[in-house]
């Protein structure tokens, strides 16, 4: 073999590792859970899932979307009507830092970039103590495309029950689903 081939043979090689190398580093997000056992993968297809409602608080825009098993006790009028939410019932939150859109004629703001994707399901079997409910919060990297646990959600699955316990009469929801 000759200096060139091998050199060929070199660069051939580099250039599959370093495209494997980028396949490799691409995150699937779907293998991410929060200690206590909430995981991403249960969430899965929740791209498609209807909205509930959106949120604003002062930096950040959200999208609440619901799958199927709550959007009918929504509609049902659950928990307006004392009822709590069916087992298997979830939420997404996904929330993107704001900005003004550049290019409306009017004040208008819209998402910039992604915060973070927060999740919520009722599974009272396995989590009784938090009346049936697991929360999990997971931080978007923009530098790096990947997501992680954020500090809140470094200790399980309990991360927003706190928050949600104000709530206990709405099954520990805030989100309502408003008239269409």
């Amino acid at each position: 073999m000759g200096i060139r081939t091998v050199t060929s043979w070199v660069s051939v090689a580099a250039a599959v590792a370093a495209l494997g190398g980028i396949a490799y580093a691409a995150q699937d997000r779907y293998t991410l859970q929060v200690p206590n056992g909430l995981a991403w993968s249960e969430f899965r297809g929740y791209e498609d899932w209807q909205d509930v409602a959106v949120s604003r608080t002062e930096s950040s825009v959200k999208a609440i979307l619901a799958n199927p098993i709550m959007i009918k006790a929504f509609r049902e009028g659950i928990p307006g009507n004392g009822k709590p939410f069916p087992e298997g019932s979830r939420i997404v939150k996904i929330e993107w830092i704001k900005k003004k859109n550049p290019v409306s004629p009017y004040d208008v703001e819209v998402p910039d970039y992604l915060k973070n994707v927060d999740l919520i399901v009722k599974d009272s079997k396995r989590f009784p103590e938090t009346n049936g409910w697991a929360y999990a919060q997971f931080t978007y990297d923009k530098a790096t495309d990947t997501f992680k646990p954020s500090a809140l959600s470094a200790t399980g699955h309990e991360c927003g029950y706190a928050c949600h316990t104000i709530r206990k009469a709405n099954d520990f929801i805030f989100t309502e689903y408003t008239k269409r």
